[in-house]
């Protein structure tokens, strides 16, 4: 396990939010949100021994503990009697739709910074040259879709093992794909004006 400079205040703020929301999770009995903990667990274990390998940039570090901690709070914190995930932001289509909710936020952001993560991953694999292809976009995009499918897959792993787990039916995982659609067209816009665009 290898920490760079800078990454501590990373790994502390998301062990004390990760042993603070599993202590809420088990009082709740919220298996559902238990079961994530273990998710993020996971991957947070997954970067830890690939750190030295790869060039992780704190900005996406910080931007995946961001991700994690809105994902933990949608799931545990109540307003007015529902999860802070069933919230509705801004009303701008109503039902069956109900967007923009607190849950299609998440995703935007969250996997916004899955493609930003496939793209560190590609990166030094490209020639120079063809890091502005349209091609290579395409492919992060997808790359980053993918990672929201595998996240489809686990909250549908997480209904088999919680029935009771309010993750929504076949309109709700639409509309997840959706806003990771859009967060990674954002981040490649953002991948683009940081790392991409030409030098004048």
């Amino acid at each position: 396990m290898h920490i760079k400079q800078g990454q501590l205040p990373i790994l502390i703020v998301n062990l004390i939010a990760l042993i603070g929301f599993s202590v809420l999770f088990i009082y709740q009995q919220n298996y559902e949100f238990i079961y994530y903990v273990g998710v993020i667990i996971f991957f947070l274990v997954v970067v830890l021994m690939t750190n030295r390998r790869v060039n992780f940039p704190n900005t996406l570090l910080w931007g995946l503990t961001l991700w994690s901690l809105m994902h933990m709070t949608g799931g545990g914190i109540k307003i007015n009697g529902e999860v802070v995930y069933r919230l509705i932001l801004i009303p701008l289509i109503g039902e069956p739709y109900n967007i923009l909710k607190y849950d299609q936020l998440v995703h935007m952001i969250g996997f916004g910074l899955a493609t930003y993560l496939m793209f560190i991953l590609l990166e030094p694999l490209l020639k120079p040259d063809k890091k502005r292809s349209a091609s290579v976009w395409i492919i992060v995009i997808m790359a980053g879709l993918g990672v929201g499918a595998l996240n489809e897959m686990v909250e549908f792993i997480a209904t088999v093992v919680s029935p009771e787990t309010g993750v929504g039916g076949y309109m709700n995982t639409l509309l997840d794909l959706v806003a990771d659609f859009i967060g990674g067209i954002v981040a490649m816009l953002f991948i683009w004006r940081k790392k991409l665009k030409p030098v004048s």
